[in-house]
C-alpha cells in the first residue's frame, strides 16, 4: 500500500485529490508543519528535503516533489485518463505543472502567505507580500486566459488539476480576485467526490 506524507491545507491536498481520483489504495501520515514535524529525524528519513508532499510507494521507495508525484501517478494509472496520450501532451502537462507549482505557488503564494520566512523586518515583509500578491494575480490571469471556455485546462480532467485544486482553494480562501471561469472550475473540482475524500484527511 502507498503512504502519503501529508500536511492538510498545503499543496499535498492536490496529491490527495489525485490519489482519490485514481481510486488508489493508500494511507496517510499527517505531517504537522506548525510543529515543524517535517524537520524531525523520523520524517527526514523518509524525505531528507524536509517538505511535503512525499509518497511512499508499494515497493517502499519514496517519491518527492509535486510535479514528479503527479506525473508518476498519471503514468502508473493510464486507465484513468489523467495523463496525456502522447509525449507532446505529457510535456505540456509538465510545463503547466511547473508554472503552477514553481511560479504561482512558490513565487506568488509563498511570499504572500509567509513573508516572515524570508525577512524579519515588517516593512520588508509588506513589500514581499505585495510582490507575492502581484505574482498571484498575474498567474491567475494567465490561468484564466489559458482555460478559456473549457471545463478543464487540457479539455478533460488531468494531473494538472491536482495543482489547480489547491491553488484555487488558496485564492478563494484569501479573498483574491478570480475570473468567473476559474470560479466555475473550482466549483467543478470541489463538487467531485474525490475532493471531499481528499479534504477529509484534515
Amino acid at each position: 500500500m502507498m503512504r502519503l506524507f501529508h500536511a492538510p491545507g498545503s499543496c499535498s491536498d492536490g496529491i490527495a485529490f489525485l490519489l482519490e481520483e485514481i481510486g488508489a489504495e493508500y494511507d496517510v501520515q499527517i505531517i504537522d508543519l506548525k510543529t515543524k514535524a517535517q524537520l524531525t529525524p523520523e520524517y527526514r528519513a523518509q524525505n531528507p528535503k524536509g517538505k511535503v508532499p512525499a509518497l511512499r510507494r508499494a515497493d517502499g521507495s519514496v517519491l518527492t516533489e509535486f510535479q514528479a508525484i503527479a506525473f508518476w501517478l498519471g503514468r502508473a494509472h493510464p486507465q484513468t485518463g489523467l495523463i496525456g496520450d502522447d509525449l507532446e501532451q505529457q510535456a505540456r502537462m509538465l510545463e503547466m505543472l511547473d508554472f503552477l507549482v514553481g511560479s504561482l505557488h512558490m513565487r506568488g503564494f509563498t511570499l504572500l502567505k509567509v513573508p516572515q520566512k524570508f525577512l524579519a523586518d515588517p516593512a520588508g515583509q509588506a513589500a514581499l507580500q505585495a510582490h507575492g500578491r502581484a505574482e498571484v494575480e498575474k498567474g491567475l490571469a494567465y490561468l484564466s486566459e489559458r482555460l478559456g471556455d473549457q471545463e478543464f485546462l487540457f479539455g478533460r480532467l488531468s494531473i494538472v488539476e491536482g495543482a489547480v485544486f489547491y491553488l484555487l482553494r488558496w485564492a478563494d480562501q484569501g479573498g483574491l480576485p478570480m475570473a468567473e471561469n476559474l470560479r466555475a472550475l473550482l466549483a467543478r473540482l470541489r463538487a467531485r467526490p474525490a475532493a471531499d475524500r481528499a479534504l477529509a484527511h484534515g
